[in-house]
């Protein structure tokens, strides 16, 4: 078996990868926000650790998890608190750098979780056939709570074939499943932000990721 890619979290068994050392069959989740050094690094982050405490290994069955920023800055470290953050949720802050959000991203991203409504707009502005597969976060957490888990693929046929099954009915509800404010899909910004507020943000995306990796696994939060 061979050790976690440093920069973006990619295991896979040797027998099951291609020449460009990634699996043959993934899906990929793109978490975008600004400047890639707050609130994408620890959605990023907290979802590659729910994804290994549901599974108790962190082989995700293709589930490539990656992030980048709209204005992001390119190879800058995560921010302090966002590091404290994930420290206090038992996550690992190690080996990242931010990233500029390029049209490659976008093409290879199977899902993409905005932190923000200017942030899915500007996502689904850069073309690539975008728009059904870009959400915001809490978006997408409100649509998957909605969503029979019987009527997707059982994981006998793979990750890979339901978390494809689930962001086509995710967005096939998109118009009739609306939210109750226009805040409501939004996650602020905690940036220059004191240590309380950084916890805060990553309480609620903690509480938003919930919901969308027990659908994507099939296995609820440890108790």
């Amino acid at each position: 078996m061979t050790a976690p890619d440093a920069g973006r979290g990619i295991w896979d068994g040797e027998e099951t990868r291609t020449f460009t050392g990634l699996p043959r069959d993934t899906f990929r989740i793109l978490h975008v926000s600004t400047g890639n050094v707050c609130r994408s690094p620890i959605t990023e982050r907290l979802t590659r650790h729910a994804l290994a405490d549901r599974l108790g290994d962190p082989l995700w069955g293709g589930l490539v998890v990656e992030s980048a920023g709209t204005w992001g800055h390119e190879g800058a470290p995560m921010e302090a608190n966002a590091e404290a953050v994930l420290a206090d949720f038992g996550a690992d802050a190690s080996g990242f750098t931010g990233r500029e959000l390029l049209d490659e991203h976008v093409i290879r991203a199977d899902l993409v979780l905005t932190a923000t409504r200017d942030h899915r707009a500007q996502v689904i502005s850069m073309g690539h056939s975008a728009g059904l597969r870009t959400f915001t976060l809490k978006e997408f957490t409100r649509l998957v709570r909605a969503i029979d888990p019987t009527t997707l693929p059982p994981l006998e046929e793979g990750m890979v074939v339901r978390a494809r099954a689930l962001v086509r009915a995710a967005a096939a509800l998109r118009g009739w499943l609306l939210a109750p404010t226009a805040e409501a899909d939004e996650v602020y910004d905690p940036y220059g932000a004191p240590l309380p507020f950084f916890q805060s943000v990553g309480d609620e995306i903690n509480q938003a990721l919930d919901p969308v990796v027990t659908a994507l696994t099939g296995v609820p939060a440890r108790a």
